[in-house]
């Protein structure tokens, strides 16, 4: 059986670089962790950590057990902190948010967990869909929030509640919005445009409606993260797009300009969960709260 006492040394030395760190950490002798980390290494007959000069370097092997004794102790951390809190005092509310997914639309989502009767923590990752849906089918998060329901070729038990919809607006700064002639879309034509990268999915509905119009932007740019995208659009790099239900606030928090939207282009958005039936009070509060205030119209 795994000696977690051995991987715990191990974990401290490879965080702190050094024996010597990681014995003031643990309040141990530089020896008793040198010690339990060579028989950890007996054990499995694998070599963890390799002298480069005075420095220690971890050897492939090392860098994958570290990448595991992470997410061990990360959990162990998670749960300690739910024992001490006491199952009736708080409710912990794992969240995996797709990288793609707007961060003013996430925001918006999450807002109604911290109104819930239960007292809610919120523990929210940012990554790749799929490493998020693998997560979620081992239990490591409550739910996942993308802009794609549950893909069909994985082998991963989930259910996909849609949250919500919404048309795409296009902005630009006053200066270069001043510059765009004729009408929208026309205008939209050799103009410079930032355009959301191939991860996401509301890219090839863009492109596909772009071309029925007939207009053809000069991409100077390609975003999976709208937050960059924004910033580079607040810049005057070029006009950019946003979910219209988010509208207002870009055009307040970017000081840019409205100049066009439409419908026939539609972004969605999804909770992804283990769950037919949901019954996590936080998953409630989002989609009640999407239906009821951020896609009410």
């Amino acid at each position: 059986m795994l000696n977690y006492r051995q991987l715990h040394y191990f974990w401290v030395v490879a965080r702190t670089g050094s024996i010597t760190r990681a014995s003031e950490q643990l309040n141990l002798t530089p020896q008793t962790i040198s010690g339990q980390i060579s028989l950890f290494e007996q054990t499995y007959d694998l070599q963890l950590f390799q002298r480069v000069g005075r420095q220690l370097e971890l050897t492939e092997t090392g860098r994958q057990t570290l990448a595991y004794a992470e997410q061990m102790f990360q959990i162990g951390s998670e749960l300690e902190t739910l024992l001490r809190a006491g199952p009736e005092e708080q409710i912990l509310f794992r969240v995996g948010v797709a990288d793609v997914v707007p961060k003013s639309i996430v925001y918006r989502l999450l807002a109604p967990t911290m109104a819930a009767d239960e007292t809610l923590r919120i523990n929210c990752r940012e990554d790749k869909l799929e490493r998020l849906l693998a997560d979620l089918a081992i239990q490591r998060l409550d739910l996942v929030i993308s802009d794609s329901p549950m893909p069909s070729h994985l082998d991963i038990k989930g259910y996909s509640q849609k949250l919500g919809e919404c048309g795409l607006s296009f902005f630009a700064t006053h200066a270069l919005a001043a510059r765009l002639t004729p009408s929208f879309p026309d205008c939209l034509h050799d103009s410079p445009f930032l355009i959301p990268g191939q991860e996401t999915v509301v890219r090839s509905r863009l492109l596909r409606w772009l071309a029925e119009q007939q207009v053809q932007p000069r991409i100077v740019g390609e975003f999976d993260d709208s937050a960059l995208m924004q910033a580079f659009g607040q810049s005057g790099s070029g006009i950019f797009v946003a979910p219209s239900v988010i509208a207002d606030e870009v055009c307040r928090q970017y000081a840019v300009q409205l100049i066009g939207q439409t419908d026939a282009v539609q972004e969605s958005f999804y909770a992804i969960s283990v769950e037919r039936k949901v019954k996590h009070p936080g998953i409630v509060a989002i989609t009640e709260g999407a239906r009821r205030d951020l896609f009410n119209g």
